[in-house]
């Protein structure tokens, strides 16, 4: 249970990014989460939209994982965004490893020990 409702939370932080990098890029509210001028977002627009859908497709397979695809699936998505935590951390910010891998990593040990 524990796990479900952290890795339910993981999912809702990976729809907040979607959102923001596919929609608000280049509003204030984007621009201001990554730390990006107005210049710098209007140019990489695309690349915000094309990192929104990687992260929903990350939140739609933890979705997936929590409404009936089970353990197997919970435990890939926890994983895939636990490592591109740490990916992020390395070559973007790192406190993208607080957002994304330290949730992930915190949902993932309830939801391995209930298994």
């Amino acid at each position: 249970m524990v796990g479900n409702v952290l890795a339910a939370v993981v999912a809702l932080i990976h729809v907040y990014i979607a959102v923001l990098e596919m929609f608000l890029w280049t509003r204030p509210q984007g621009r201001k989460a990554f730390n990006l001028t107005p210049e710098f977002a209007a140019q990489t627009r695309v690349l915000g939209l094309n990192q929104g859908l990687y992260n929903g497709f990350l939140a739609a397979g933890l979705f997936w994982g929590l409404l009936g695809g089970g353990f197997g699936p919970l435990v890939f998505f926890l994983v895939c965004v636990a490592v591109a935590g740490v990916v992020g951390a390395l070559t973007a910010s790192r406190r993208i490893i607080y957002i994304q891998t330290v949730p992930a990593v915190l949902a993932l040990i309830p939801v391995l020990l209930a298994h």
